[in-house]
């Protein structure tokens, strides 16, 4: 590898309860100044003249659009007698939402985000269509942003209506019953608050169709609760607003809700108004409003409210906690249709509305459940399913016959039967067991020789389920093992999982991923000198993190937007939201202890030898800025003491992969291939 530049560095320290730590890279904060985008121009040449070494690099990128180009079904809802979905013919960048008349209709083009934007880089994000299937409200996304904009069409004419509505991020849209208006929640216009209050101040709004957005009516606000954030949801029968009240990334929030009058107003009662647990609202039934909590069930159980006699002694369990998680739930042909997680592949359930369990709805093989939707009203289910060998795809079950069938059928061109998929138990550094996927060709021999990509996240209650992507199946044909170890951290096993991994508990998650690297290796699936590891975003801190721990036993690091300097990270875009899950160096002096023990920043040691990595951000990151990987580079490339590759890639008009269209995925794969290719010395032969 070639020298690194000489990159300044400035005397700033910062005072953390009586301890001085230096920040020698706090100008790379500033991703607009002529000296940062000088930084990332030399980066960004140092990374591709590095990449551009790779033979297999352009084949990879060929393999992959190969491998993109089949017909996918991302989504389908039911609306009325119409079916709405979303398709990938295989070479667009960006999904197509169809509708189309009963089972067998022939399915019309509703919106093409591909007609908006030359490379694929505005987003359909989000789309929420009337009972009766005739307007359309939905969002766009430009360049990645979590920035979007909402915009109405009239489904059945093509015609868009004039009102555009702005400042909208994590928004929900709650359409009357009749379609005249609806429910949406947003922030103020960023020019009038200060820069600190950019994500603070979300307000529920009511917009009427065919009126500019300026009219729209302020509905709700807590001034005194800046901090607060009001997704609306409405009933399946119109009868009740709910109001998601939510603060910080975590599993608690607290439940508003209206019973709507038709007068036009509405007065909330703050049905649950302290967070002490996670509250998903289901639906009604009469007066009873059912949600999924995990208050004194950290697997979850299903209660109903009366809302004529709320008070929590009368609260009633309708489905009580079990060995598994509930992982999704929803009233549908007047029965609870209820999702758990069982070992980290879903079960589907149907029970009546007083908890007493009818069926279960047998699933293709063992996966993941993505979504279920449906109306109390109707006799039908839609479910979206998909497996690590099967894309995502839109099934139908009908509740007459009892039979779950496809809506649209996936046509993948890979022969799936050449792999397999296992799930092992690996223990970790206190005994726990910890599940593991494991994907590769079938036949694999043990002989320590096989490239393994050990994948993980571990936070924020995410949990690692089954999925189908073309990058797998593209480091499959490498000859690559593809790994996925399902952390504390996240909600795999419920709330106790997510508990068990954040704050203080945060060690625990890299203990985890260390020794699923350690049990790979013991096990004769691969060695070091092949053993890459990858994150995104929190899963970003994984891998830095572990890397800096455990040099050693690593020979490839895959950093993507991650999280880095765990004491300023809440300074900046939505890092204010994951304090419940982080902490907070600057207000709580134990939090500072235990952030700063393993910040990747302020852990980075002089002189020792890190395996090789490359770190991949966007400059349209407003989730989690690019200054963590910048400031991770500049430290790493000043104190490492080997040759190995440090790199940093810096993709433009991206952002946190929201809306990422298809043509930048496949690069942001190649690269991260190709430079496993080269630090393994792999051959087309895989």
């Amino acid at each position: 590898m070639s020298r690194y530049p000489v990159i300044p560095t400035d005397s700033i320290t910062d005072d953390y309860h009586g301890t001085i730590v230096p920040d020698p890279y706090r100008w790379l904060e500033n991703p607009d100044s002529p000296e940062t985008q000088a930084f990332i121009q030399v980066q960004n040449d140092l990374s591709e003249a590095y990449l551009r070494d790779c033979a297999l690099r352009e084949s990879i990128r060929v393999r992959m659009t190969a491998l993109w180009d089949y017909p996918h079904y991302p989504s389908a809802i039911k609306r009325g007698d119409r079916y709405f979905f979303t398709h990938n013919p295989g070479s667009l960048n960006q999904p197509v939402l169809y509708r189309q008349t009963g089972v067998d209709g022939e399915p019309i083009v509703v919106f093409d985000p591909n007609a908006l934007s030359d490379d694929g880089t505005v987003a359909l994000t989000y789309w929420n269509i009337t009972d009766d299937g005739k307007r359309m409200a939905y969002l766009l996304s430009r360049s990645g942003s979590d920035r979007q904009e909402l915009h109405l069409i009239d489904i059945d004419t093509g015609h868009h209506y004039e009102e555009v509505i702005d400042h909208l991020r994590f928004a929900n849209v709650a359409w009357l019953p009749d379609g005249s208006g609806f429910y949406y929640n947003r922030y103020p216009d960023p020019a009038t608050v200060s820069p600190e209050d950019q994500q603070a101040y979300n307000r529920l709004y009511f917009h009427q169709v065919g009126t500019p957005a300026t009219a729209d009516r302020l509905v709700y606000e807590r001034p005194d609760a800046k901090d607060l954030n009001f997704p609306p949801t409405l009933s399946d029968d119109g009868r009740y607003l709910l109001l998601d009240v939510w603060h910080g990334a975590i599993n608690r929030n607290r439940v508003y809700y209206a019973e709507l009058d038709g007068t036009g107003s509405e007065t909330f009662v703050r049905l649950i108004d302290q967070p002490d647990a996670q509250y998903t609202f289901i639906d009604s039934s009469n007066t009873y409003l059912y949600f999924v909590t995990d208050l004194d069930a950290p697997r979850g159980r299903i209660i109903a409210i009366d809302t004529v006699n709320p008070a929590p002694d009368n609260w009633i369990e309708v489905i009580a906690e079990s060995d598994e998680v509930i992982s999704l739930a929803q009233i549908v042909a007047q029965r609870l249709i209820v999702v758990t997680l069982k070992d980290v592949t879903h079960r589907v359930r149907v029970y009546h509305l007083n908890g007493s369990f009818e069926h279960e709805i047998p699933l293709p093989t063992l996966g993941s459940v993505l979504q279920i939707t449906g109306s109390a009203r109707e006799n039908e289910l839609m479910l979206q399913f998909t497996s690590f060998l099967d894309p995502s795809s839109p099934w139908r079950y009908d509740f007459a016959d009892q039979q779950l069938q496809p809506f649209k059928q996936t046509q993948l061109t890979v022969d799936r039967d050449r792999y397999e998929t296992t799930q092992v138990f690996y223990p970790s550094k206190d005994g726990t067991p910890i599940p593991m996927f494991l994907i590769h060709k079938r036949g694999l021999e043990r002989d320590g020789n096989a490239p393994t990509l050990l994948y993980g996240y571990g936070g924020f209650s995410s949990s690692l389920t089954p999925g189908f992507g073309v990058s797998i199946l593209t480091w499959l044909e490498m000859g690559g093992i593809y790994a996925i170890a399902n952390l504390r951290g996240g909600s795999e096993y419920g709330e106790a999982w997510h508990q068990a991994g954040m704050l203080a508990a945060k060690q625990t998650v890299f203990d985890d991923f260390i020794a699923a690297a350690e049990w790979l290796i013991a096990q004769g699936y691969t060695r070091t000198a092949r053993l890459a590891i990858r994150g995104e975003s929190n899963g970003g801190l994984l891998t830095a993190a572990c890397m800096l721990q455990r040099p050693e036993l690593f020979g490839a690091v895959i950093c993507v937007v991650p999280v880095i300097d765990m004491l300023r990270y809440h300074k900046f875009s939505a890092g204010k939201y994951w304090i419940p899950e982080y902490g907070n160096a600057e207000a709580d002096p134990e939090h500072f202890r235990f952030l700063y023990a393993y910040s990747p920043l302020h852990n980075v040691r002089e002189g020792v030898t890190y395996p090789p990595i490359l770190i991949q951000t966007a400059e349209s990151d407003d989730r989690v800025v690019p200054m963590h990987a910048l400031k991770f580079t500049a430290t790493l490339q000043a104190l490492a003491a080997s040759d190995h590759a440090i790199l940093l890639k810096v993709e433009t008009k991206a952002g946190h992969g929201f809306g990422k269209p298809k043509a930048k995925i496949i690069l942001e794969y190649r690269d991260c291939f190709a430079f496993l290719a080269r630090v393994f010395d792999l051959t087309d032969e895989g």
